[in-house]
């Protein structure tokens, strides 16, 4: 599996505010939304959901927000740069300002696994995160991760 069949160029979203980690899930909620059918709030409802078992933040500020939702068929993704990094309980104790999100439906255990190694993959080349920090626009932003 590549990133460019998970992530369309209209899902990219490039120096977005944030100043908590509450909030930058909520504008991760709204901005899936606006390109979903599915409501802001139920989405926010599972990646809340998914970090109270843990923090989806893997560190070199880098966080793979995920969860399942039984309204959609195939995954749902979403790359988001935060213009401030915020702290975000990740493993190293470093704020995040990459965020790599995944939705996916409720009943594909094992697409969802394969999916997040296939994101994290992708997110510990240094060179690929390199490019995703300099992207200054949306395009920018997803020619830095496909």
């Amino acid at each position: 599996m590549e990133i460019k069949t998970l992530l369309s160029p209209h899902c990219t979203h490039c120096a977005v505010e944030a100043t908590s980690k509450k909030r930058i899930l909520e504008s991760i909620s709204e901005l899936v939304h606006k390109h979903s059918s599915v409501n802001a709030d139920i989405i926010l409802n599972s990646l809340i959901s998914r970090e109270k078992v843990g923090s989806t933040g893997i560190g070199n500020g880098i966080a793979i927000p995920h969860g399942r939702l039984a309204d959609i068929n195939e995954i749902q993704a979403m790359l988001i740069t935060c213009d401030k990094a915020v702290a975000y309980d990740a493993i190293d104790d470093q704020p995040v300002d990459i965020f790599f999100v995944l939705l996916v439906p409720e009943d594909q255990t094992h697409g969802h696994l394969q999916t997040l190694a296939t994101v994290a993959k992708a997110l510990s080349d240094k060179q690929v995160v390199k490019r995703i920090r300099a992207a200054r626009t949306d395009d920018e932003l997803y020619e830095a991760i496909v």
